[in-house]
């Protein structure tokens, strides 16, 4: 596949890129050189490669969901957050209706 001048300048209006002759031209076999590599990698065997999403091992170091039960830091904390709200409803948040 390769592009001509025309379909660089289609490309960079659908971009909305303002671009002389000059850079188009110099723009078609950068773009050209571009495609064909994509072409030479799309001829790489990688049938035996497992798919994946980093190179590197990731594991996600989550630690456990608990309530603490100190009266600092957490649990049992309702009344204390809900002082700051604005409008507290039912031991909730209360917050305006947003129907059109």
């Amino acid at each position: 596949m390769s592009v001509d001048k025309a379909t660089v300048a289609k490309i960079a209006a659908l971009a909305r890129i303002k671009m002389n002759d000059e850079e188009l031209e110099r723009m078609v076999p950068e773009l050209n050189n571009i495609l064909d590599w994509v072409e030479q990698l799309g001829e790489v065997d990688t049938s035996s490669i497992e798919p994946m999403t980093a190179v590197i091992p990731n594991k996600l170091r989550l630690r456990d969901d608990v309530v603490n039960a100190d009266a600092k830091t957490g649990g049992d904390r309702r009344e204390d957050v809900l002082a700051n709200a604005p409008a507290a409803e039912h031991g909730f948040f209360g917050v305006p209706k947003v129907i059109e």
